[in-house]
């Protein structure tokens, strides 16, 4: 299945900023994560379609994926 992922911010830096890639059925989202080689520990977000969701929340056909970092301040 094909789906679109979003990078924000500094998971841009030797990546993309929106890629559509290839996927095997019920792939979660944290399955994406581990493709990316990005650590769990420094994403604050993911949405899909625009909706907040889970690591464990599994993918669907044309689904559009964002992830963002955590973001500080102060």
């Amino acid at each position: 299945m094909k789906v679109t992922v979003k990078l924000f911010a500094y998971f841009r830096d030797n990546r993309f900023v929106a890629e559509v890639k290839e996927y095997p059925q019920a792939t979660k989202v944290i399955d994406v994560v581990k493709d990316l080689n990005i650590d769990s520990e420094e994403i604050g977000i993911t949405m899909i379609n625009s909706r907040h969701c889970k690591f464990e929340t599994v993918l669907s056909e044309g689904d559009i994926l964002a992830i963002f970092p955590v973001i500080g301040g102060g």
